[in-house]
């Protein structure tokens, strides 16, 4: 069993996707704060991150936000954060979430949710990051996404080795299940072997 205590959400700010989205994102929430863990996400107050935000906060856990300044000058910042971490820049931002989090999950999004997917996915690959990931697929939402990934390791852009370094799952209860499960990323993997 892994030791978790702060869990990274990567999700959606858009306030105009379907209520399913929402559905999913508040259910992860109240699992969060159920089992008192602290979220960790980019701060906003739009969309399925305030949904989150809202459901771990309602059921006892704790939301810190890491939002750069220029998000708060937009006034894109949540204030029923528990905590907001304001930082320079997107760059830091990102860092920030993987150095401070046990497990990332990533909800639905747009490209700033795909960006941070990819770029963790990148991080463990290179043993940077060992964390479990799990791509919460709603309703086939990342298809496409897992598609490309297995033509990747098909045509040898990514090792076999490489198809551990994310998981798939379904519900919020399912994602939530495998945090605690996956085995945190053998460094080992990321010499620069041929694949």
């Amino acid at each position: 069993m892994n030791q978790i205590n702060k869990v990274c959400v990567y999700c959606a700010s858009s306030t105009k996707i379907a209520p399913k989205y929402f559905e999913v994102a508040t259910r992860l929430g109240e699992l969060i704060g159920k089992k008192k863990l602290t979220l960790l996400n980019g701060g906003g107050k739009f969309g399925l991150m305030a949904a989150t935000t809202d459901a771990v906060i309602e059921n006892g856990g704790v939301a810190i936000g890491i939002i750069p300044q220029f998000m708060i000058d937009h006034g894109w910042d949540y204030d029923k954060m528990s905590q907001m971490i304001v930082v320079d820049g997107m760059h830091e931002r990102k860092q920030m979430m993987a150095d401070k989090s046990d497990a990332v999950i990533a909800l639905p999004g747009g490209c700033g949710t795909w960006d941070e997917l990819i770029e963790i996915i990148t991080w463990k690959q290179l043993g940077l990051y060992q964390g479990p990931i799990v791509i919460l697929n709603q309703d086939g939402y990342y298809d496409p996404l897992l598609a490309m990934f297995d033509r990747a390791l098909e045509e040898n852009f990514m090792g076999v080795r490489h198809a551990d370094l994310w998981n798939v799952a379904t519900t919020a209860e399912e994602a939530m299940d495998m945090i605690y499960t996956i085995p945190l990323w053998d460094k080992s993997y990321t010499k620069f072997a041929a694949i």
